[in-house]
């Protein structure tokens, strides 16, 4: 192998494995504290707030479900039958390809 390659390949997992890990890390729900105490956006109470009012909007609408849209193109089935449908695509493509060719095995299919 080539030794310029093999080192540039393992700097490059190096230098992405450093960087990969060192991500910073925020406190949830900390919001914005001054100095002297002051809160702002994003405190721990206006969460709560939000959180109260969510349930109540999903108690005052039972059939809007929990607003996770399971049948939609961006919620869990849609992405799940868009993936099926592309990487099933490219298997067909690649098992009729490979039963003929060069290498095709005679006789057997």
């Amino acid at each position: 192998m080539n030794k310029t390659l093999l080192i540039a390949t393992i700097f490059a997992v190096y230098v992405l494995g450093y960087y990969g890990a060192s991500g910073l890390a925020f406190a949830q729900y900390m919001g914005n504290v001054g100095d002297e105490g002051e809160t702002g956006a994003r405190t721990l109470e206006e969460q709560l707030e939000l959180a109260r009012r969510a349930i109540e909007a999903a108690e005052a609408n039972p059939a809007s479900g929990s607003g996770t849209p399971y049948l939609a193109a961006d919620g869990v089935l849609g992405a799940s039958a868009i993936a099926a449908a592309v990487f099933g695509g490219i298997a067909g493509a690649l098992f009729f390809k490979g039963r003929s060719g060069k290498y095709a095995a005679q006789g057997r299919g």
